[in-house]
């Protein structure tokens, strides 16, 4: 299995950890827009990251990983499901150079929303974008907004999107040196490695000392959660005179889902049903 969580425990010490490894997923993304290497570094990364991050919480509906800046990378989302699903997007102006995050990111924020589903309260944690990787961002959120102690190491290229991240719990530890020393061997995993190499070997190598509880993999897939409804749901707030207007010129109005590049195509008649009073957005139509 290729795309995959793989999730562990250090047995009798209050730590966790998860390895991610996304190849079909990543490969999806990147057929629907062509990403400069180091925007392309930092998205999968992301990728790998929110998959990280969501096996450490729990919920029911959309967890969001976004990065918002004034420099060259402007925005980056990938949305996760409970299901394991993932997407993601990064829009940037300009030449981008190799260099820190901090470069690439200039006064830029970092937000974890988390949407429980079932008409529960949304949760997000918005913090300043601190850190030369994303690695060392995230770990600053974790230090920050959750007063978890948390190492990531993140790495991807035009074939792979990985990640490991593992966390030290609330709690007694049997080996007070447990930590310090799952950081330390953490600190040893190279890029190469998460990508080169498959998740349990790079489990098993780093830490065959310890005593791990693994579990079975979970399977990540690449999903889009655009639709119809909700194209014709954007339609209706821009209103009856400006989708009117826009009608009369191009005899039909379109919305392009970023994530996946779907195009979802109104028509007049389509149009005047989304603007009838409880008329469901984007009944018929078609979808290119």
């Amino acid at each position: 299995m290729n795309d995959c969580l793989h999730r562990f425990v250090f047995e009798h010490q209050p730590v966790r950890g998860s390895l991610a490894s996304l190849d079909a997923s990543w490969h999806a993304v990147l057929e629907r827009r062509s990403y400069p290497p180091v925007i392309r570094a930092v998205l999968g990364e992301a990728m790998a990251a929110a998959v990280l991050l969501a096996a450490t919480i729990k919920f029911d509906g959309l967890m969001t990983l976004q990065i918002q800046s004034q420099g060259v990378l402007r925005l980056l989302v990938v949305q996760i499901t409970a299901q394991r699903t993932v997407r993601g997007l990064a829009r940037w102006e300009g030449v981008p150079q190799a260099g820190s995050l901090a470069e690439l990111c200039a006064h830029g924020q970092l937000a974890l929303t988390i949407d429980p589903g079932r008409g529960r309260e949304t949760y997000q944690g918005v913090v300043a974008l601190d850190g030369a990787t994303l690695a060392e961002a995230l770990e600053a959120y974790f230090a920050r907004s959750e007063q978890l102690p948390t190492r990531l190491v993140l790495a991807a290229d035009g074939q792979r999107a990985a990640g490991l991240l593992v966390q030290r719990l609330p709690g007694e530890a049997e080996d007070a040196d447990a930590w310090n020393r799952v950081e330390q061997l953490t600190a040893t995993l190279s890029a190469a490695e998460l990508l080169g190499l498959r998740a349990d070997t790079v489990i098993r190598r780093l830490f065959h000392e310890e005593d791990l509880r693994v579990f079975e993999p979970d399977p990540v897939a690449f999903r889009c959660t655009c639709s119809r409804a909700r194209a014709g749901g954007m339609l209706q707030a821009l209103g009856p005179d400006e989708l009117r207007e826009i009608l009369a010129e191009q005899g039909e109005v379109t919305v392009d889902c970023e994530f996946c590049g779907q195009r979802y195509a109104f028509d007049a008649v389509d149009a005047e049903g989304l603007l009838t009073p409880g008329t469901q957005a984007g009944v018929s139509g078609t979808r290119h």
